[in-house]
């Protein structure tokens, strides 16, 4: 027997009735900007449409106020991320710098990554981190983590599983 374990549209409708307004307050406070606040409203609502829950919601201000949390979260590493891209292009020479395209893609691609490790294991993400962006070696990231090298290679070898994964999802 299949357990229907999604929203209705209805119900996604009477809840965003009943606390669109609220939830947009509750963002604006937050993020300090009304626009801002409109769209990560109506961005949770998208994702409570995609959501698996189980329904009716027993707490649907806690519920929505998660969802719009872990947007924000997102939406501040998103930005972060772009910042420290582009500090990163104001030292190429121009003739070097990507096209806007171009740029776009990287970005895209960044932000899978970055999602992506955050959903390994911390030590898998720093091994990782401590390999690709510090350049240490295996010897060294172990001894940075107090674990053995051959540790260090598993965790390498499932991060950069994602990696490939994520650079080949599209191909």
């Amino acid at each position: 027997m299949q357990i229907e374990d999604t929203l209705k549209p209805a119900e996604v409708d009477l809840l965003y009735q009943a606390h669109h307004r609220w939830l947009r307050g509750w963002l604006g406070a937050r993020v300090g900007c009304r626009e801002h606040a409109a769209d990560l409203a109506q961005d949770t609502f998208v994702r409570l449409l995609k959501a698996r829950q189980v329904s009716p919601l027993k707490e649907p201000r806690a519920y929505l106020s998660s969802i719009a949390r872990g947007l924000m979260i997102d939406q501040f590493r998103r930005r972060a991320l772009e910042k420290a891209y582009l500090e990163s292009l104001a030292n190429l020479p121009e003739q070097e710098a990507p096209s806007e395209e171009q740029r776009l893609l990287i970005l895209d691609t960044l932000e899978r990554l970055d999602r992506a490790l955050q959903r390994l294991k911390p030590r898998v993400r720093q091994a990782f981190l401590l390999a690709q962006l510090d350049g240490l070696t295996l010897t060294q990231v172990a001894q940075r983590l107090d674990v053995s090298r051959a540790t260090v290679e598993r965790d390498l070898a499932k991060a950069l599983g994602v990696c490939y994964r994520i650079r080949y999802a599209d191909a």
